[in-house]
């Protein structure tokens, strides 16, 4: 069983229930950005999940250089600012560089490494000297049980504040594989895990200026994660997944979401009883 960490008044971890972090992939502005985390927030409410918004300020790692990265970190950070305050929810975000920290630490509730990036020494460190709650995601280049040298990093800066995600595996060209053993040797670090649904179904660069996905089977990969006793769920959700500025094809549909959750929530229910 894992330890469990404090984010604001929500648990992660133990025998708590899941926490569902969701939100679109980047900031598309502020008022759609406002409007879906007070909707997402409803419907957590509704289902009685506690809830973290998502998105991000700066997607640097875009397939193509013409593709949409975000509003940049200023413009960002006050949006991610807003939400907290309209929509009373706390809220993750990922940087990529260490000069993002000091300003993005002011903001958010959880620091987010992306998965390309969770080698990065200098990185990794200065993220957890900050103290806040740090979510590294799991290279898609690793093993699971690559993660504790990235947790000795963390560790090293006095921050126990650690939070596990996996994403899938690369598979081939273009193409990701979740293989379910490594929530449970990531659980048995002591830290509490988080399967992320929507990118496990991305499909790298698959689309050729951009990456591609099957978000038709988040739904399945879902109740698969929360059936093996997982933390978090991490789901990048749209209202209209075609229309997204990032990673539409493997976004779950707004529409879909309540009664995934509500499923979920009964499989959780059992296995953490």
């Amino acid at each position: 069983m894992s330890k469990i960490i404090k984010v604001q008044n929500i648990s992660i971890g133990g025998k708590k229930p899941f926490v569902l972090i969701a939100g679109p992939c980047v900031i598309e502005g502020r008022t759609f950005s406002i409007r879906l985390a007070k909707a997402l927030k409803k419907v957590a409410k509704e289902c009685k999940i506690p809830f973290i918004f998502k998105a991000s300020f700066d997607k640097a790692n875009r397939t193509s250089i013409n593709s949409f990265r975000g509003p940049g970190l200023k413009k960002g950070l006050a949006i991610l600012k807003d939400i907290k305050k309209e929509a009373g929810v706390p809220v993750l975000s990922d940087i990529h560089n260490v000069d993002q920290l000091d300003e993005a630490a002011k903001v958010l509730d959880i620091i987010q490494i992306p998965a390309f990036l969770c080698r990065q020494t200098d990185l990794v460190v200065a993220a957890a000297k900050t103290k806040k709650v740090i979510n590294i995601k799991k290279g898609q280049f690793l093993a699971p049980w690559d993660m504790i040298q990235v947790i000795k990093k963390i560790e090293s800066a006095g921050n126990k504040k650690i939070l596990l995600t996996e994403r899938g595996v690369s598979f081939g060209y273009n193409n990701l594989v979740s293989d379910f053993r490594s929530l449970e040797v990531m659980t048995k670090t002591g830290y509490p895990v988080i399967y992320d649904a929507t990118h496990s179904v991305q499909q790298p660069g698959g689309l050729g200026e951009a990456s591609g996905g099957n978000n038709e089977y988040v739904p399945l990969l879902s109740r698969c994660a929360i059936a093996a006793g997982i933390s978090a769920l991490f789901i990048e959700v749209h209202p209209h997944p075609k229309q997204a500025l990032s990673d539409g094809p493997n976004s779950l549909e707004f529409s879909k979401l309540k009664k995934l959750l509500n499923e979920l929530k009964q499989i959780d229910q059992i296995i953490k009883k």
